[in-house]
């Protein structure tokens, strides 16, 4: 059994598919190389389902096509929702979008809720491109709490853990150094700590116990 690595599952948009960076910077491969480099137990790459732009209906049609094989994971990542917000989509509509989309996250899980883990939505309005778009960052910020919290509710709702990496990036996010080419999507570096805070939170579980 010990031979049998452990499987991953990784649900988003770019900032799951890593837009802008190299495959080894998404943070769901850093998330892998750090459990395999430091636990007995072994991690397969993680199979991620994500594009660029996506909204939350959009990610269902596309595990859809993808039609994942490997269930039930033993972990399942879900970041979602930026994109709902870009296009002035309602609170109400995403938060029953989410729902949805956490119910079939659980199951892809083997409906084990803490084998699910939610990341918060970044907030894109403190970088160079929404300032040089003409957007009013306060606006976005208070657009993406709201949706933060219908988040946030949703997950205690079913018992799944719920990640904020969203103040973190709010101070770290417009740096150079913290940016791809494009002014708007994170660098590797950004990608790094959010693999950390997951990192840790699963130091906390017994993932094969479960």
């Amino acid at each position: 059994m010990a031979d049998i690595p452990m499987t991953y599952l990784a649900l988003g948009d770019s900032y799951t598919i890593g837009e802008g960076v190299a495959e080894k910077d998404r943070y769901p491969a850093i998330l892998v190389e750090k459990l395999n480099q430091s636990t007995d137990t072994q991690w397969a790459e993680a199979e991620i389902i994500a594009k660029t732009g996506w909204t939350v209906d959009e990610l269902e049609e596309g595990i859809n096509s993808a039609a994942p094989k490997g269930e039930p994971y033993d972990l399942v990542t879900l970041l979602i929702g930026v994109n709902n917000q870009y296009r002035g989509r309602s609170v109400e509509d995403f938060q029953l979008e989410f729902e949805q989309m956490l119910l079939r996250a659980i199951g892809f899980a083997g409906n084990l809720p803490n084998h699910v883990v939610v990341l918060s939505i970044p907030d894109w309005g403190i970088t160079p491109f929404a300032v040089e778009k003409g957007s009013h960052s306060e606006k976005v910020a208070a657009e993406i709490d709201a949706y933060n919290l219908a988040k946030k509710e949703t997950c205690e709702k079913y018992g799944v853990a719920f990640i904020d990496i969203t103040e973190d990036y709010r101070q770290i996010g417009a740096s150079p150094e913290m940016l791809v080419e494009d002014q708007l999507h994170p660098s590797g570096l950004v990608y790094q700590r959010w693999a950390q805070a997951l990192y840790q939170h699963m130091d906390q579980l017994n993932l094969e116990e479960s």
